[in-house]
């Protein structure tokens, strides 16, 4: 296993648990990179001056972050959990901000307030850091489909499947993945099976991704527009399947698709930090 795909196994089952992961570290690191590689000069550099000082000061380095919280301080994660995603209307794609997104607490209200606080350079210097670091994560979550979903099932957490794959857990989920199959469920094929399933080493999947999507005159559009766009896929692309014993084609089938999230929150990311970022 290269160095890259050696830590996303680790979070399969931890994205089985609860609807507040999405894309394991494989689609959040992409994410992050493919936004740094599109930024202006200006916003790169205030990226760095930003990031300085951490382990990997990178927007890959620091996808991760917002996630990693649950172990480095839970309070903090605690309070930020809902940020993470959006339960759209039951049955529909519709955003009713007053019902879904109290108080700002969902992914939208999330990206525009940590979007705001990194926008204002009269913000300390840890405040719009730790705000860069929750929007590389946070536009990463809401383009990936099961963490703006309409279905009461906690974003497929609650949608079992059983899958077959040659790509094995780590020792500790190993009492779920016997005889190449593995028992998680519809939010973990998203978030893990799908990239990973790829089989390429961090930087070639990057290179593969790099072209920017969609062209750079399209208007990005808001948060809510994202979200809705997410939610829309899931009926739109069958999404959900009909058996819940899976194998590669469902893999093979449903690629693409985040392949084409990823690299569309990739650009929005860059525009939003352009945007946010220039003086």
């Amino acid at each position: 296993m290269n160095r890259y795909l050696a830590p996303f196994a680790a979070l399969v089952l931890v994205a089985a648990s609860t609807p507040a992961l999405a894309w394991s570290a494989l689609g959040h690191r992409l994410v992050g990179e493919l936004a740094e590689r599109q930024l202006s000069p200006e916003a790169k550099a205030e990226v760095a001056r930003l990031l300085a000082g951490e382990k990997e000061p990178t927007l890959a380095g620091v996808s991760t972050w917002a996630d990693e919280l649950r172990s480095s301080s839970p309070e903090a994660f605690k309070r930020t959990a809902p940020w993470h995603y959006v339960k759209l209307s039951e049955g529909t794609c519709r955003f009713e901000r007053a019902r879904e997104c109290k108080d700002g607490d969902c992914v939208i209200g999330a990206i525009e307030a940590q979007r705001d606080i990194l926008a204002d350079a009269a913000q300390p210097l840890e405040a719009r850091r730790d705000a860069l670091k929750f929007l590389v994560h946070f536009v990463g979550d809401v383009h990936q489909p099961m963490h703006a979903n309409h279905r009461d099932d906690k974003g497929g957490n609650d949608y079992q499947i059983s899958l077959r794959t040659p790509l094995q857990p780590e020792e500790y989920a190993r009492k779920h993945y016997a005889d190449g199959v593995m028992g998680t469920n519809l939010h973990s094929i998203w978030d893990y099976y799908l990239l990973a399933s790829r089989g390429l080493d961090f930087d070639a999947y990057a290179d593969r991704l790099a072209t920017p999507w969609p062209p750079k005159k399209t208007p990005i559009g808001a948060p809510a527009a994202w979200a809705t766009e997410s939610c829309g896929y899931v009926e739109a692309q069958k999404i959900y399947p009909k058996s819940h014993k899976l194998d590669h084609r469902y893999l093979d089938a449903k690629r693409p698709l985040a392949e084409q999230r990823v690299r569309q929150g990739a650009h929005r990311l860059a525009t939003l930090l352009n945007e946010s970022l220039a003086r």
